[in-house]
């Protein structure tokens, strides 16, 4: 009898397809809008920065201000996830995106009247806490729809991942155009008006939403948290956040150094493009090692990448340093959202999945914050060694407690739904993914 495939002793599958993946009947109709919805996402932080810079003439309060906004996306995301899978993604998504409106608009009067500091940080946070979690919903929908093919979802959250890594290509560099060739406040303008066009679109998709997970009366609440598993991964997450915020704010504080203000999205987008490109290639490869220590391995990869940022002479160098930093990236959070699928249940899988995207963003918090200190105290370059020391600590805490990414029998047979029909509900997740 065949072994049994799981995380720890993978069993080598057969290749899937992006091709195949996107003939699941209804994938377009959600991946097209969600792509839209999610844009904005790598636009926030870098518009608010922008933006407060230019009113203010201080890093550290750009970055602050920006900080303010991921935090608070960070601590309520996970509760907005947990709300989508009690009474579905439309019921969330409405509301998220009107106040996400109103609160940017806020935000971007109150920086042109020179309103006091305090005003920006209080109008921040909830312009941070309603951002929709369109990468956690997106994900979510694929568990559903792949229910009956376990085989395609690590394909499905490969191809997720380098849809965000291309969004970080766009995202950047949409907002740093706008906001330097129409006005600095024009970046995040342009953010709030994609992220209501497309969460309506996005929400507008109730045919292939997951179904809800109601709270039975007297019953317990399924929390994703309760997984130690999941508490590990959040937190390496949080040292990969530290990258992205830690490189926003320093790239942008380079490139203004160096007297190329406007290069500074393009830099930020190579890094991205490196993860994009590593994103593709990692998808087409028929892993034999284990998810386990493809998380180790990648992750240990970040680091050394990051290690160079501070030495780099120039925007040139620092846009090749950047691009080998990014090649680390996608490949980390592909398998970080894979093993993570694999620790939870049904009923709290887009809470779980908010939660490293919510780390994600309390990471970029913290590092957008600490190097923008830095950056007024020791210049831009020292802005750099905030993501060595972020994702240091992560690979830290990665290796010192690995034995926590693996998931029991009984939870893979719950996250699989159950059924001698759903053999391999593990590591066939983790399932090369091919152009074919």
């Amino acid at each position: 009898m065949a072994a049994r495939p799981t995380v720890d002793n993978p069993v080598v599958p057969a290749r899937v397809g992006y091709v195949s993946l996107l003939r699941t009947p209804g994938a377009w109709t959600f991946v097209l809008p969600a792509f839209v919805a999610r844009l904005p996402y790598a636009m926030l932080s870098l518009g608010i920065v922008l933006l407060v810079f230019d009113t203010r003439g201080s890093y550290g309060t750009a970055g602050s201000v920006a900080a303010v906004a991921a935090v608070a996306q960070a601590l309520v995301g996970p509760q907005t996830g947990r709300l989508a899978d009690r009474f579905g993604q439309t019921a969330v998504l409405l509301p998220s995106v009107l106040v996400h409106a109103v609160s940017v608009g806020a935000l971007i009067a109150l920086a042109l009247g020179h309103a006091p500091v305090w005003t920006l940080f209080a109008t921040a946070a909830p312009a941070g806490a309603s951002v929709p979690q369109i990468g956690a919903m997106v994900r979510a929908r694929w568990v559903a729809r792949l229910a009956d093919r376990p085989r395609h979802l690590s394909t499905a959250f490969a191809f997720e991942s380098v849809t965000d890594e291309f969004t970080f290509v766009v995202g950047p560099v949409l907002a740093t155009a706008i906001a330097t060739t129409v006005a600095p406040a024009a970046g995040l303008a342009a953010e709030a008006a994609l992220t209501v066009l497309g969460g309506l679109a996005f929400a507008a998709q109730r045919g292939t939403a997951p179904a809800r997970h109601p709270r039975a009366a007297g019953g317990n609440r399924v929390s994703a948290l309760a997984s130690p598993g999941v508490r590990l991964l959040a937190g390496s997450f949080l040292g990969v956040g530290t990258v992205f915020g830690a490189m926003q704010v320093s790239v942008t504080a380079f490139a203004e150094a160096q007297g190329q203000a406007g290069m500074s999205g393009t830099v930020y987008g190579v890094f991205a493009g490196g993860s994009m490109l590593a994103g593709v290639l990692y998808g087409m490869v028929a892993w034999r090692r284990s998810a386990r220590e493809r998380m180790l391995a990648s992750y240990a990869l970040l680091v050394l990448g990051c290690s160079t940022l501070w030495a780099m002479p120039d925007l040139t160098a620092l846009a090749v340093a950047a691009l080998c930093c990014g090649l680390a990236i996608a490949p980390t959070l592909i398998t970080g959202y894979t093993l993570v699928e694999t620790l939870v249940a049904d009923g709290a899988k887009t809470e779980a999945f908010t939660w490293l995207t919510g780390a994600i963003g309390l990471g970029l918090a913290v590092g957008s914050t600490v190097a923008g200190q830095l950056i007024d105290l020791g210049g831009p370059r020292t802005g750099f060694l905030v993501p060595v020391a972020g994702a240091g600590l992560g690979l830290v805490a990665l290796v010192t407690l690995r034995g926590l990414l693996v998931g029991s029998p009984a939870r893979g047979r719950t996250v699989a739904r159950s059924g001698a029909d759903r053999r391999g509900a593990l590591e066939p997740r983790c399932s090369p993914a091919t152009l074919d």
